[in-house]
Protein backbone atom coordinates (compact mmCIF):
# COMPACT_ATOMS: atom_id res chain seq x y z
CA UNK A 1 0.00 0.00 0.00
CA UNK A 2 1.06 3.55 -1.22
CA UNK A 3 1.90 5.78 1.75
CA UNK A 4 1.62 9.09 -0.08
CA UNK A 5 -0.94 10.25 -1.55
CA UNK A 6 -0.73 10.79 -5.22
CA UNK A 7 -1.38 11.73 -8.62
CA UNK A 8 -0.82 9.01 -11.34
CA UNK A 9 -1.90 10.78 -14.48
CA UNK A 10 -2.63 14.22 -16.09
CA UNK A 11 -4.41 14.48 -19.70
CA UNK A 12 -6.29 17.44 -21.79
CA UNK A 13 -8.34 16.84 -24.12
CA UNK A 14 -9.66 18.09 -26.73
CA UNK A 15 -13.95 17.38 -26.68
CA UNK A 16 -17.19 19.11 -28.83
CA UNK A 17 -19.76 18.38 -30.95
CA UNK A 18 -17.70 17.82 -34.25
CA UNK A 19 -15.84 14.81 -32.53
CA UNK A 20 -17.21 11.23 -31.24
CA UNK A 21 -14.45 10.25 -29.20
CA UNK A 22 -12.55 13.06 -26.33
CA UNK A 23 -9.22 12.96 -27.94
CA UNK A 24 -6.22 13.52 -25.50
CA UNK A 25 -4.16 16.12 -26.79
CA UNK A 26 -1.67 15.75 -24.15
CA UNK A 27 -0.42 13.39 -21.52
CA UNK A 28 1.78 12.84 -18.52
CA UNK A 29 2.02 9.88 -16.11
CA UNK A 30 3.94 9.19 -13.25
CA UNK A 31 4.23 5.45 -13.35
CA UNK A 32 7.07 4.61 -11.18
CA UNK A 33 5.30 2.10 -9.24
CA UNK A 34 4.59 -0.51 -12.11
CA UNK A 35 6.73 -2.67 -13.07
CA UNK A 36 8.45 -1.86 -16.40
CA UNK A 37 5.97 -4.39 -18.50
CA UNK A 38 3.17 -3.29 -16.71
CA UNK A 39 3.54 0.52 -17.67
CA UNK A 40 1.99 0.31 -21.24
CA UNK A 41 -0.78 -1.47 -20.11
CA UNK A 42 -1.49 0.47 -17.06
CA UNK A 43 -1.01 3.91 -19.53
CA UNK A 44 -3.34 2.82 -22.10
CA UNK A 45 -6.06 2.09 -19.24
CA UNK A 46 -5.47 5.84 -18.19
CA UNK A 47 -6.28 6.62 -21.39
CA UNK A 48 -9.32 4.67 -21.95
CA UNK A 49 -10.69 5.54 -18.67
CA UNK A 50 -9.65 9.72 -19.50
CA UNK A 51 -11.37 9.05 -22.48
CA UNK A 52 -14.91 7.46 -21.45
CA UNK A 53 -15.47 9.72 -18.48
CA UNK A 54 -14.79 13.02 -19.78
CA UNK A 55 -17.17 12.17 -22.92
CA UNK A 56 -19.86 11.14 -19.50
CA UNK A 57 -19.05 14.74 -18.38
CA UNK A 58 -21.29 17.70 -19.12
CA UNK A 59 -19.56 20.87 -20.72
CA UNK A 60 -19.17 22.97 -16.89
CA UNK A 61 -19.36 20.32 -14.78
CA UNK A 62 -16.30 19.17 -12.44
CA UNK A 63 -17.07 15.02 -11.38
CA UNK A 64 -14.82 12.45 -9.89
CA UNK A 65 -15.57 9.33 -10.61
CA UNK A 66 -13.92 6.33 -8.50
CA UNK A 67 -12.93 2.81 -9.52
CA UNK A 68 -10.93 0.68 -7.62
CA UNK A 69 -7.82 2.16 -6.13
CA UNK A 70 -8.49 4.84 -8.29
CA UNK A 71 -10.70 8.50 -8.98
CA UNK A 72 -10.75 10.33 -11.90
CA UNK A 73 -11.26 13.50 -11.63
CA UNK A 74 -12.82 15.01 -14.90
CA UNK A 75 -13.78 18.25 -15.90
CA UNK A 76 -14.76 19.79 -19.31
CA UNK A 77 -14.76 23.58 -19.82
CA UNK A 78 -17.89 25.52 -21.52
CA UNK A 79 -15.72 26.09 -24.45
CA UNK A 80 -14.88 21.58 -25.12
CA UNK A 81 -11.36 22.00 -23.55
CA UNK A 82 -11.27 19.18 -20.85
CA UNK A 83 -8.76 17.58 -18.35
CA UNK A 84 -8.63 14.90 -15.84
CA UNK A 85 -6.40 14.05 -13.36
CA UNK A 86 -6.33 10.54 -12.03
CA UNK A 87 -5.44 9.93 -8.08
CA UNK A 88 -5.63 7.61 -5.97
CA UNK A 89 -8.60 7.21 -3.49
CA UNK A 90 -7.09 9.63 -0.42
CA UNK A 91 -6.04 12.50 -2.84
CA UNK A 92 -8.20 15.77 -2.01
CA UNK A 93 -10.87 16.41 -5.12
CA UNK A 94 -10.60 19.99 -4.41
CA UNK A 95 -6.90 20.13 -4.91
CA UNK A 96 -7.35 17.72 -8.10
CA UNK A 97 -10.17 20.74 -9.52
CA UNK A 98 -7.99 23.07 -8.90
CA UNK A 99 -4.84 21.90 -10.86
CA UNK A 100 -6.95 21.13 -14.11
CA UNK A 101 -8.23 24.73 -13.83
CA UNK A 102 -4.74 26.10 -13.24
CA UNK A 103 -3.57 23.40 -16.08
CA UNK A 104 -6.36 23.85 -18.71
CA UNK A 105 -5.83 27.65 -18.48
CA UNK A 106 -1.85 27.73 -18.92
CA UNK A 107 -2.74 25.21 -21.80
CA UNK A 108 -5.03 27.81 -23.42
CA UNK A 109 -2.36 30.87 -22.91
CA UNK A 110 0.48 29.09 -24.54
CA UNK A 111 -1.21 27.05 -27.42
CA UNK A 112 -4.02 29.41 -28.18
CA UNK A 113 -7.08 27.58 -29.69
CA UNK A 114 -4.77 25.45 -32.11
CA UNK A 115 -5.90 22.39 -29.65
CA UNK A 116 -9.97 22.87 -31.59
CA UNK A 117 -8.22 20.98 -34.76
CA UNK A 118 -6.23 18.34 -33.17
CA UNK A 119 -6.91 15.35 -34.04
CA UNK A 120 -4.01 13.51 -33.74
CA UNK A 121 -3.73 11.84 -29.98
CA UNK A 122 -1.25 13.03 -27.26
CA UNK A 123 0.31 15.53 -30.72
CA UNK A 124 0.37 18.69 -28.47
CA UNK A 125 3.88 19.21 -27.26
CA UNK A 126 3.17 20.99 -23.82
CA UNK A 127 5.94 20.37 -21.37
CA UNK A 128 4.35 22.18 -18.53
CA UNK A 129 2.13 19.17 -17.89
CA UNK A 130 5.02 17.30 -16.56
CA UNK A 131 5.62 20.37 -13.84
CA UNK A 132 2.06 20.10 -12.82
CA UNK A 133 2.54 16.15 -12.41
CA UNK A 134 5.45 16.54 -9.99
CA UNK A 135 4.15 20.11 -8.20
CA UNK A 136 0.73 18.32 -7.45
CA UNK A 137 2.17 14.94 -5.84
CA UNK A 138 2.04 16.19 -2.43
CA UNK A 139 -1.57 17.93 -2.46
CA UNK A 140 -0.46 20.09 0.87
CA UNK A 141 2.30 21.98 -0.67
CA UNK A 142 0.29 22.74 -3.64
CA UNK A 143 -2.73 23.43 -1.68
CA UNK A 144 -0.39 26.56 -0.03
CA UNK A 145 -0.39 27.43 -3.71
CA UNK A 146 -3.87 27.44 -4.29
CA UNK A 147 -5.05 28.95 -1.06
CA UNK A 148 -3.58 31.85 -2.51
CA UNK A 149 -5.57 31.88 -5.31
CA UNK A 150 -9.01 30.56 -4.22
CA UNK A 151 -9.26 29.09 -8.04
CA UNK A 152 -12.54 26.85 -6.25
CA UNK A 153 -14.99 28.33 -4.58
CA UNK A 154 -16.29 25.89 -1.65
CA UNK A 155 -19.00 26.34 -3.62
CA UNK A 156 -18.33 24.73 -6.85
CA UNK A 157 -19.70 21.67 -7.10
CA UNK A 158 -17.76 18.41 -7.31
CA UNK A 159 -20.19 15.32 -7.97
CA UNK A 160 -18.82 12.19 -6.71
CA UNK A 161 -20.00 9.13 -8.23
CA UNK A 162 -19.37 5.55 -9.32
CA UNK A 163 -19.06 4.19 -12.68
CA UNK A 164 -22.15 2.69 -12.70
CA UNK A 165 -23.78 5.84 -11.90
CA UNK A 166 -21.74 7.63 -15.09
CA UNK A 167 -22.13 4.91 -17.68
CA UNK A 168 -25.23 4.79 -19.43
CA UNK A 169 -28.11 2.57 -18.30
CA UNK A 170 -27.42 -1.33 -18.95
CA UNK A 171 -23.80 -0.49 -19.97
CA UNK A 172 -20.84 -2.20 -18.25
CA UNK A 173 -17.78 -0.72 -17.87
CA UNK A 174 -15.81 -4.14 -19.00
CA UNK A 175 -17.92 -4.55 -22.37
CA UNK A 176 -16.86 -1.10 -22.74
CA UNK A 177 -12.81 -2.57 -21.95
CA UNK A 178 -13.89 -5.38 -24.82
CA UNK A 179 -14.58 -3.32 -27.29
CA UNK A 180 -12.16 -0.76 -27.17
CA UNK A 181 -9.77 -0.19 -30.12
CA UNK A 182 -7.64 2.14 -27.98
CA UNK A 183 -6.55 -1.09 -25.51
CA UNK A 184 -4.07 -3.80 -26.77
CA UNK A 185 -4.68 -7.44 -25.84
CA UNK A 186 -1.83 -7.15 -23.09
CA UNK A 187 -4.03 -4.13 -21.81
CA UNK A 188 -7.17 -5.62 -21.81
CA UNK A 189 -5.59 -9.16 -20.00
CA UNK A 190 -4.10 -6.26 -17.36
CA UNK A 191 -7.19 -4.85 -16.61
CA UNK A 192 -8.90 -8.43 -16.00
CA UNK A 193 -5.92 -9.30 -13.85
CA UNK A 194 -5.88 -6.12 -11.74
CA UNK A 195 -9.78 -7.24 -11.45
CA UNK A 196 -9.27 -10.37 -10.34
CA UNK A 197 -6.70 -9.34 -7.49
CA UNK A 198 -9.35 -6.52 -6.38
CA UNK A 199 -12.37 -8.18 -6.32
CA UNK A 200 -13.30 -8.02 -2.93
CA UNK A 201 -12.91 -4.51 -3.21
CA UNK A 202 -14.87 -3.70 -6.42
CA UNK A 203 -16.94 -1.29 -7.01
CA UNK A 204 -20.36 -3.22 -8.13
Amino acid sequence: RQETMKVVSIAILRTGPDVSEPIPVSMACELSSYGFFQRQGVKEMLTFFSKTFTKRTEPGQRQSIEHESYVVHCYVRSDGLAGTVTTDLEYPARVAFVLLTQLLDEFQQTVGDSWRSVTTPESVTFPKIEEYLQKYQDPAAADKVTKIQQDLDETTQILHKTIDSVLERGVKLDSLVERSNDLSAQSKMFYKQAKKTNSCCTIS
